[in-house]
């Protein structure tokens, strides 16, 4: 290991040379109270960012043992040392300028959401902080002097400042550690009194607008729920919290338009998630295996048993094992559906609006007019009992067009003006006063669900090889196919679609056996992330700064969205 002295020398050295000479700077430099290692340098001031990591010895760092202790805890102190590192950078350094990238400094900065992520690493050893930098240059020449603010000036600053226990806010950082404990202690009393989701009183659960997660503010209703559905539960540090508990099974969510059914509906999607101290929804938890389930004109669909919900189509067309380039909106539900109960899933949310119509419900005038025999849909209305009742699968419905779906619900939740009603023995009534003579097919089997192999033919390389690019949180680039992401609506982060485009990275290595389901294989993967860490599956130049854990449901949505997919149905049930 060098010493900074040497760095700088090495600067000095390089200054003003062409911009390939950074790359002599590759390293590790101690600079006494921390370590400098410069792991990727890029290749010229457009490519992608430098990498760069700061490692301060944990007898330097002093952070308490108990701080990153458990597995939700140690998520919980790298969620909060990235967020103050990103905080204390945003205040210490307004950049050096030059050309492209020059100057950049980042951290991988979370949004509302606690994740898994690769930004920060810390053991009892040691605590990191990964970073990308773009090296300074006029046109294609190095500038030494930007270079030395960066190493010199601005990295040890913000250490000292963002990565010492005793310089950072010590109260913000256990408030952090004591609601991801609260957090955890809840999920596992939801597990234990059989609930998918929970919402706790006083939540706010409106968005600032379509394109922030960041809570409404003084206009918005904080939730209370019906006194009928109230539980409480007490916490390690937050004592006792209240809110409506769902309890598995089918909930609809009903309601006038604009009065808060979606809302609802998008807060429990994003409750498969933690988030932070002021985002509302601290306490809105679901079912980790929730998977929101839409129509998606367009997406190809490969060999998915379909026939659940979809028989005797034209031409003699194949539902057990059914592909399509283009699938309609009532296939393409159908298929998200399977793929999400191969995966796994426990629970299904569906919302009407973005619901195929033919899919979700056939009155009786229209099954009057066209018989049975000449409709190859099987309405979700007719499944969604049997789901329940063989596959252990609960659903929770926005529906505000189809009283029909009154005679299959458990409960019934009114939305009025943002406050929430139970209105299921009113629902009952209704529908005991007005039955449907077409629900009796509600009692139907609900079918097979096919696990899929998939094949290594699905993969090709083109002469140089595999190259997987993330533009965005929804789409990937695999070679120059781009996989769009857009109809899975629960992937939040720009760095979860990089690890997703990580994992399909090693499928196409080929590094898993053929005879395993796609399910299995993922089911591999995440295992070898829970116990090695997310770094495992990176593939970087350089540290893993930039990857969140996607969930498994995720990544098989994605997997699905790759046109190049290719799969045979496995004969495991």
């Amino acid at each position: 290991m060098q010493g900074k002295v040497e760095l700088e020398k090495e600067i000095q050295r390089i200054d003003g040379r062409g911009y390939k000479a950074y790359k002599d700077l590759k390293g590790l430099y101690d600079f006494g109270s921390f370590q400098l290692a410069i792991d990727y340098v890029q290749g010229d001031p457009f490519a992608s960012p430098s990498r760069l990591r700061v490692i301060v010895p944990m007898k330097v760092a002093k952070f308490p043992g108990e701080t990153f202790n458990t597995p939700y805890k140690k998520i919980a102190f790298k969620d909060y040392l990235t967020r103050y590192f990103h905080k204390v950078l945003q205040r210490e350094y307004r950049g050096v300028g030059g050309t492209g990238k020059s100057g950049m400094l980042t951290i991988d900065a979370p949004g509302q959401e606690i994740l898994d992520r690769t930004s920060v690493y810390v053991d009892h050893e040691k605590v990191e902080a990964r970073l990308e930098a773009g090296l300074p240059a006029k046109g294609r020449r190095i500038l030494g002097k930007g270079c030395k603010i960066i190493f010199f000036d601005v990295l040890p600053k913000i250490v000292e400042k963002a990565l010492l226990y005793d310089k950072i806010p010590e109260d913000e950082l256990l408030s952090h550690i004591q609601l991801a404990e609260d957090q955890h202690a809840l999920r596992q009393a939801l597990e234990k009194e059989n609930l998918i989701a929970f919402v706790a009183n006083g939540s706010i659960l409106p968005r600032e607008s379509g394109i922030s997660q960041k809570p409404l503010g003084k206009n918005a209703v904080p939730f209370i729920s019906p006194e009928s559905m109230e539980m409480t539960f007490r916490l390690p540090h937050k004592g006792e919290i209240t809110g409506m508990g769902i309890k598995k099974g089918i909930t609809l969510i009903v309601g006038g338009g604009y009065h808060g059914k979606s809302t609802l509906l998008q807060a429990l999607e994003s409750g498969v998630y933690e988030h932070i101290r002021g985002d509302g929804r601290e306490f809105v938890l679901a079912d980790p295996m929730a998977m929101k389930i839409r129509a998606e004109d367009g997406r190809r669909v490969e060999k998915v048993n379909i026939s659940p919900f979809i028989n005797n189509l034209p031409q003699g067309t194949d539902t057990v094992a059914f592909s399509t380039e283009n699938a309609s909106g009532s296939t393409s539900q159908a298929a998200n559906i399977i793929e999400a109960l191969e995966g796994g899933a426990t629970t299904l949310l569906i919302d009407e609006d973005t619901s195929a119509t033919n899919f979700m419900i056939r009155d009786q005038r229209m099954k009057e007019l066209v018989h049975k025999e000449k409709e190859p849909i099987s309405p979700f209305i007719d499944k969604v009992g049997s789901l329940h009742r063989e596959k252990g699968v609960s659903t929770i419905l926005v529906i505000g067009g189809s009283g029909e779906y009154f005679d299959v619900a458990d409960r019934v939740i009114m939305m009025d003006e943002y406050r929430p009603k139970d209105v299921t023995e009113e629902a009952k009534a209704i529908a005991e006063r007005d039955p449907d003579s077409s629900r009796g097919e509600e009692h139907a089997a609900f079918g097979d669900i096919t696990p899929r192999r998939v094949l290594k033919t699905s993969f090709p390389r083109d002469r140089k090889g595999i190259k997987i690019k993330t533009k965005g949180v929804k789409t990937l680039l695999y070679n120059r196919l781009a996989i769009e992401l857009y109809g899975i609506e629960q992937l939040m982060d720009y760095s979860q679609t990089n690890a997703i485009g990580e994992i399909i990275r090693i499928l196409a290595q080929g590094r898993y056996d053929e005879k395993q389901t796609i399910s299995e294989i993922l089911d591999d993967i995440h295992q070898l992330i829970s116990t090695e860490g997310l770094e495992k599956i990176a593939s970087f130049q350089g540290h893993p700064g930039n990857l969140a854990r996607p969930r498994k449901l995720d990544v098989l949505a994605a997997l699905n969205r790759y046109r190049n997919l290719k799969t045979l149905p496995s004969s495991k049930r």
